[in-house]
């Protein structure tokens, strides 16, 4: 792992636990075991850093939305991404925390914004598609994702704070928001 990594990645350890806004770079540069000046050589300021933090998520994101094989019926495509996101979080649930915290946050700039909603364009083409082949609701589709985005993140909030997540949650969810869009 480079430095620019550690630093990184002991970022997204104290901004999740601690939260962006409590987290100051020289607690991070403590974290890291760096001093503030090799920080500043990497990221001139919090802001530059929890934003290349934002967009590196949003990456392994869209690496995943990806898998999903095209050739497979619309249905099938739509929950193999809708387990898959939820899957992603479950597994890094750091991610999952950090995002939260940031999902209205005028901390990251329209340029990484940009850059993390290519995550969701396999997604969209999806969507599209579907509403081509009428098996989707004709609704406008950043309305569709908006639905399916706060499907997700309630899914996973919940599960979060479960002590025990029962095995047919996911699959009760995914069917549900299925049944909500599809025509």
């Amino acid at each position: 792992m480079t430095k620019k990594e550690a630093i990184a990645s002991s970022a997204l350890k104290l901004l999740t636990e601690k939260g962006v806004h409590n987290t100051p770079m020289s607690a991070i540069a403590k974290a890291a075991g760096t001093g503030m000046g090799t920080i500043y050589n990497y990221f001139p300021n919090k802001e530059t850093l929890i934003n290349e933090i934002y967009v590196s998520i949003k990456e392994k994101e869209k690496s995943v939305l990806q898998a999903f094989a095209s050739d497979q019926p619309i249905k099938t495509q739509f929950e193999d991404y809708f387990t898959s996101i939820i899957g992603f979080f479950i597994h890094n649930p750091m991610y999952f925390h950090f995002m939260e915290q940031l999902q209205a946050s005028p901390i990251i700039t329209e340029e990484s914004r940009n850059i993390g909603s290519e995550s969701v364009d396999a997604v969209i083409q999806l969507l599209v598609k579907g509403k081509q082949e009428r098996v989707i609701k004709d609704i406008e589709i950043s309305e569709l994702l908006l639905f399916i985005g706060g499907a997700v993140l309630s899914y996973l909030r919940w599960h979060f704070n479960q002590n025990e997540t029962k095995h047919t949650a996911l699959k009760n969810q995914k069917q549900m928001v299925w049944d909500a869009i599809k025509e």
